[in-house]
């Protein structure tokens, strides 16, 4: 009741609903009569046509209008009810003191020390180790789940550097609290700092020759102590068949840093893996840090976060705990999601990497309803949610994994580190409810999207905390190819949820409502698109290359609903991006890149989901690379579009990128040689603008010399299979 009382007085969070949401309402409202009267002229049109072809062609785009429409509904969900928050940190203290704050297991992760370097991961455990939080409430657990000696390696460098790095943060009150941040930003040039960025560009380049060696040689063994720790790694130690690998880098309770204050747990954990036992990938690898966590330290509050994330606000958990501490919503809060932010991006964002719908602009709108889903990184958990809904509780096999359990033990104490070892074991969880009722969920390779999804059903709730310093930045793709398959691997884990028995139009709707469910739906559904954006791509261009109007001449009525359906969307899709702090270039840039993936990761992620449905392999899980090349970011810097590499991706992309440059060209022809522009002007205008969108294509293909230019076989294939589609539609009669 004290707490109550105090909340009332100095209050931790406000919430305000969106100024926009009548306008939102309104214009869904007309938009959904605009979109009706289109389906019902398609449906028409394709009930009185006279030939094949006008019927088969009517029937594809009403096909792809339906999806279209669908998909416009479920974006529409996330307008309803966008809401804004704002903590006020300044009040934390006068509801709870400092000794009152509860402490956090830092959870970061990563898989493979040639794509995710190691010195990255670094970065981003230093910067979490120095927030502004009681150093003795703070644990961080580093997975690493290729098992690599020269990840424990940098750990144990950075374990060194950190007692450095943390009193220099307090002592100055840095804000950059990432060391290569930190000294990348107008530092002040003084003798302190400079002796820092001594310190950190010494141990930067220990950790780099290691890598670079492939190795811990001896020369980098230092005592005993390490010697033993990487005598772990014998000759049949690989990332695939291993034994678990719990390493204690820090104490707080042994461990001091310069000054002499208490330096937060830091644990390395690779967990056992082997080749006849699911990995389950990330989840797994979370699964095992929760129950290792649990054993170790317990603590009621979790962070999960990416290996490249790194935090840019030591305030982030008072932040966290305006919500955990306000009781008005803690007894159903599940988790508080801050929105992925992400540094070095290119003034365009030409690869739209900053993804501000997923991120930003659909959060505020699932903010208002039951909460944004899981992202995966920048997340901090109630440890309760991973262990039954708020009304039930799914009780773990032993106590000591219970979120109640108080470890009275220090951590490395044998009996911990025995049963630490012991639920970090690739067996653990057979026969378990592990994955299914409890921890992070199993079934999809998106398992931040299932998970977050999961637990809103069960009846958390959470919030999306957006402050206006990004909590957390990270890196981004520099490659086209690197993009795409990061997208084509998220499309196939959501369509393994949305066509599952949980998918959300049918279990999503009946648990959390029509609203929520629709919210999850517009992400489950994503590869949906590739097919208006492929049948668009190509269909109404190969009919203009043989002079048939299948559109509504600009002297018929009917053309302003095609008009005001086309403008509308994008208009209100603009406005929303710029509202929300974009700029136009860049919102022009993401819906180019909607369109690119729409024949491109979408398309490939569809197929390869239906293939898995039927029994044929797939590549499964990949790590997206965060190494970057000199002249790959120079480009990237410069807004050149990278391609460089043999990708299947590319040929539908050069091939759409062909099509519409011919159709464009070619009607225009047909115009001046006393063609009907009036029926023709709407398919000349779609191949307009997919070739206006195209351009980065064509400068790859044809005027580009560089590496990062189309192949040169990539070109040649898809201009064979240009004129193949071309030559196939020519010949189909109009019967």
């Amino acid at each position: 009741m004290e707490t109550a009382a105090a909340t009332a007085k100095a209050p931790l969070n406000q919430l305000t609903f969106s100024r926009a949401t009548a306008a939102n309402r309104i214009f869904a409202a007309i938009y959904t009569c605009a979109i009706l009267a289109l389906l019902s002229h398609h449906a028409f049109t394709a009930l009185n046509s006279t030939t094949f072809l006008s019927f088969s062609l009517s029937l594809s785009f009403l096909l792809s209008d339906l999806i279209l429409a669908f998909m416009w509904a479920t974006t529409q969900s996330c307008r309803m009810r966008p809401v804004h928050r704002r903590v006020f940190p300044e009040n934390l203290r006068k509801v709870t003191g400092d000794e009152d704050f509860p402490a956090m297991d830092l959870f970061i992760c990563t898989a493979d020390p040639f794509k995710e370097p190691p010195m990255s991961v670094v970065n981003t455990a230093l910067s979490v180790m120095a927030y502004d939080y009681p150093a003795e409430k703070l644990s961080v657990y580093v997975s690493d789940d290729g098992g690599s000696a020269l990840t424990l390696f940098a750990f144990m460098e950075a374990a060194k550097f950190g007692s450095h790095w943390l009193p220099f943060c307090r002592r100055n009150k840095v804000v950059e609290r990432c060391p290569e941040a930190y000294f990348r930003s107008t530092y002040p040039q003084c003798t302190e700092t400079k002796q820092m960025k001594v310190m950190y560009e010494s141990m930067k380049e220990r950790v780099e020759n290691v890598v670079d060696t492939g190795k811990v040689t001896d020369d980098y063994i230092t005592n005993e102590q390490e010697r033993q720790a990487f005598n772990k790694w014998t000759e049949g130690f690989t990332r695939q068949d291993h034994p678990t690998v719990i390493q204690v880098l820090l104490e707080k309770s042994k461990d001091r840093d310069i000054t002499g204050q208490s330096m937060p747990n830091l644990i390395y954990v690779s967990r056992q893996k082997s080749r006849t036992s699911p990995h389950h990938f990330k989840a797994g690898a979370l699964n095992a840090l929760l129950r290792v966590s649990a054993v170790m330290t317990n603590a009621p509050i979790i962070l999960t976060l990416d290996c490249d994330m790194y935090s840019n606000d030591p305030q982030t958990p008072h932040r966290v705990l305006c919500y955990f501490s306000d009781t008005t919503i803690s007894p159903k809060l599940g988790y508080v999601q801050f929105p992925q932010r992400f540094h070095g991006l290119n003034k365009n964002d030409i690869y739209a990497c900053e993804f501000k719908r997923l991120f930003v602009t659909n959060p505020v709108g699932f903010d208002g309803l039951a909460g944004p889903n899981y992202v995966g990184t920048g997340c901090f958990f109630s440890r309760r949610v991973f262990f039954g809904g708020p009304s039930s509780f799914v009780s773990p096999e032993i106590p000591e994994l219970r979120p109640d359990h108080v470890v009275n033990k220090p951590i490395q104490a044998q009996s911990i580190l025995a049963m630490a070892h012991h639920v970090a074991d690739c067996k653990y969880e057979d026969q378990s409810n592990w994955g299914s009722k409890m921890g992070f969920r199993y079934g999809s390779l998106v398992e931040d999207y299932y998970t977050g999804y999961r637990l809103q059903c069960e009846g958390w709730k959470s919030v999306f905390c957006h402050p206006k310093r990004p909590a957390f930045l990270g890196d981004v793709p520099i490659t086209l190819n690197d993009v795409l398959n990061q997208t084509k691997r998220w499309s196939v884990g959501l369509l393994e949820v949305g066509f599952s028995k949980h998918s959300p139009v049918t279990f999503g709707v009946r648990s959390m409502g029509p609203l929520m469910g629709l919210c999850y739906a517009q992400l489950a559904f994503w590869a949906l698109w590739s097919i208006p954006l492929t049948m668009y791509a190509f269909l109404p261009q190969l009919a203009l290359l043989k002079g048939v109007s299948i559109f509504p001449k600009v002297s018929d009525a009917r053309f302003l609903l095609y008009a005001f359906v086309f403008l509308g969307a994008y208009a209100q899709d603009c406005i929303d991006y710029i509202l929300f702090e974009g700029t136009f270039p860049r919102w022009w840039s993401d819906q180019r890149m909607w369109m690119l993936r729409g024949v491109t990761s979408y398309l490939f992620g569809l197929i390869e989901f239906l293939t898995k449905c039927i029994g044929i392999a797939t590549h499964g899980f990949n790590v997206t690379s965060k190494v970057q090349d000199d002249e790959q970011s120079k480009r990237y810097d410069q807004g050149t579009f990278e391609f460089g590499v043999q990708s299947p991706m590319f040929v539908p992309l050069s091939m759409a990128a062909l099509v519409n440059v011919v159709a464009f060209f070619g009607g225009l022809i047909d115009v001046f040689r006393g063609g009907d522009l009036d029926g023709l002007f709407v398919q000349i205008f779609v191949a307009g603008f997919v070739m206006v969108n195209c351009w980065p294509i064509y400068e790859a293909m044809v005027l580009r010399t560089d590496k990062g230019r189309m192949p040169t076989k990539t070109t040649l294939i898809s201009t064979f299979l240009a004129w193949a589609l071309y030559t196939v539609a020519s010949h189909i009669p109009q019967i």
